[in-house]
């Protein structure tokens, strides 16, 4: 298998706050596998809470070609283990990895990657849209600019949350949830979770800062609403904790290391009962479209990465207004839409 990597600086439609920073550009690096003829493509970003960048993303995959290039392409769960043993770690370039070959596999095999693992698109839950942290009147703004979703996100993490979700309540009757990204004390989420309630909040993510544990089970002893782990919940190892102190986990692909992970981790918080949600970064369609694979195994859907881009690299899985559409194609349905370099001239 032929590895080439590809670095992107995508702009944002506008200015991303979170309750950590706000951003304008999403700087992501693409990969692309090549054997058999096909071409599999798989995605991980810059992420300074965890740590990425863009070197040292490149660096991870560039030093994994040379063995790439001598293994037989083989279904991405069999390879899976030893790029995680060589990757030592490294769960966004390993998800770049693993979601390229499954898009590879699949385009290869001719079946999409959901049709493999014997699922259905019959029921999928609608995905929201984010709408990020900026002043009270920019957010009615962003949401009367993307009006008819039937699900909003909500970033908070401000001293004035509870103002701006009665203000987004006023503009629409759509289903709301929120994500503080770790930003509360358990005390102050207690007393604003109360208020959320009567605002038609389904759902609260990430209330605390993700190792405080102690915080976690004295609020989900408390709650009216549903609390759900981002940060605190990586990998299969951090489901036990969440036990007690969450309702329900984001999988998100780079946090645990791509689409054989998350299979897994899905299976598991279902089996351990938790509600099970499939997040994304802000990515272009690359990353959803292998996000998207998950969909009919969870009951929340947060994938609207792409939408928050002013540019994309690919065709794949859309999402429009909250429905989630997949094309007639194999593997993770992915047709890039940047320049590549003839073999020989890329980085």
């Amino acid at each position: 298998m032929k590895l080439r990597t590809y670095a992107f600086d995508l702009r944002l439609q506008y200015p991303f706050g979170i309750s950590r920073g706000t951003s304008t550009v999403s700087r992501t690096v693409v990969a692309e596998l090549t054997a058999e003829g096909a071409s599999g493509f798989g995605e991980a970003g810059e992420n300074s809470y965890y740590g990425v960048t863009i070197p040292k993303l490149v660096e991870s995959l560039e030093g994994i070609s040379h063995w790439l290039e001598n293994q037989p392409l083989a279904p991405p769960e069999e390879l899976w283990p030893e790029l995680a043993r060589r990757l030592n770690g490294d769960t966004f370039a390993l998800c770049a990895l693993d979601c390229a070959l499954h898009d590879l596999w699949g385009k290869i095999r001719g079946e999409p990657v959901w049709k493999r693992w014997g699922l259905n698109l019959e029921r999928l839950p609608p995905s929201d849209y984010t709408i990020g942290i900026d002043t009270p009147e920019v957010m009615v703004a962003k949401l009367r600019a993307m009006p008819n979703w039937p699900v909003y996100k909500i970033k908070l993490g401000t001293p004035y949350d509870l103002e701006i979700v009665r203000l987004l309540r006023a503009e629409t009757d759509a289903v709301f949830r929120v994500d503080a990204n770790g930003a509360w004390s358990a005390e102050e989420a207690a007393r604003k979770i109360e208020v959320l309630a009567t605002l038609g909040v389904e759902l609260v993510e990430q209330p605390l800062p993700a190792q405080d544990w102690e915080g976690a089970a004295w609020l989900f002893s408390r709650t009216p609403i549903p609390l759900f782990a981002d940060e605190s919940c990586r990998t299969e190892e951090d489901l036990p904790k969440c036990e007690g102190c969450f309702h329900g986990v984001n999988i998100k692909l780079v946090k645990c290391g791509g689409l054989t992970p998350a299979r897994r981790l899905a299976e598991q918080a279902r089996r351990r009962g938790f509600r099970v949600m499939v997040g994304c970064m802000t990515e272009s369609t690359i990353g959803i479209s292998a996000a998207a694979q998950l969909l009919p195994l969870v009951d929340v859907a947060d994938l609207d990465g792409a939408v928050l881009l002013a540019e994309d690299l690919a065709e794949g899985v859309r999402v429009e207004k909250g429905s989630v559409l997949f094309p007639n194609r194999p593997g993770c349905g992915i047709v890039p839409t940047f320049a590549r370099p003839p073999v020989g001239e890329e980085r």
